[in-house]
């Protein structure tokens, strides 16, 4: 496992303690420690998987990490803290996947990537980290059906992805019965949010705010009438 430098850690540690402060979350060490190895693999795969655009430690704990974490709350309160499945969608480096997973042992997450590398990092950091709620799949989001049998989705959640209408286009076929989307979004995505099909209801347009990032970010929750 890729070791960041003690002083660097220790860094981190401090301002993701003060982050999960202003976040109102509770993490025990393990869990604090868990998201400190998981920002050092980023880190070690970045230099050849090319994951992320943002190459800087101190970055990615504000741009990736505080920035998934923020929308943990509105989850957890959404689903009313029950065990459901969350299918993370054009995962990338596993933003917000792989830090939900960390922060919500009771969530089974799935990363789903259509680039190979990207879904194997998220194996690894499965692996490496003994995250049994964790899984990578290598797919395209659009082949996964519940109506050929498999299983869907309670929450299928994007980060960064695509417009609101490609995302529950291309992945309404996984979405459970009663499931829920969560989009990820910066500035209030009016224009997309008209751009939706009839029977796309949104029911919750979530402002978040992000410690250490002066941008606006938003939830966008929504449910499939058409189902």
């Amino acid at each position: 496992m890729s070791k960041l430098p003690e002083a660097m850690r220790n860094e981190l540690r401090q301002d993701l303690k003060l982050g999960l402060r202003a976040l109102d979350l509770a993490f025990d060490e393990v869990q604090i420690e868990l998201l400190l190895d998981y920002l050092g693999l980023i880190e070690k795969w970045n230099r050849v998987y090319n994951l992320t655009a943002v190459r800087e430690p101190m970055e990615m704990l504000s741009h990736h990490l505080l920035d998934s974490l923020a929308v943990v709350g509105p989850l957890v309160r959404e689903t009313d803290g029950r065990p459901v499945r969350l299918l993370d969608v054009g995962s990338g480096a596993g933003l917000p996947g792989v830090v939900i997973a960390i922060a919500c042992p009771h969530i089974e997450v799935t990363c789903v990537d259509a680039v190979a590398k990207k879904a194997a990092f998220i194996q690894q950091v499965a692996s490496e980290l003994a995250l049994v709620n964790l899984h990578g799949l290598h797919s395209r989001v659009e082949t996964l059906d519940r109506r050929r049998g498999e299983e869907g989705f309670d929450v299928i959640a994007s980060r960064a992805f695509a417009s609101l209408v490609d995302f529950v286009n291309w992945s309404h076929r996984a979405l459970q019965i009663g499931g829920v989307w969560m989009a990820l979004k910066g500035k209030h995505p009016q224009a997309e949010l008209h751009a939706l099909p009839p029977g796309i209801e949104v029911f919750h347009v979530e402002p978040v705010a992000v410690p250490g990032l002066k941008a606006d970010r938003c939830v966008v929750w929504m449910r499939d009438r058409r189902a």
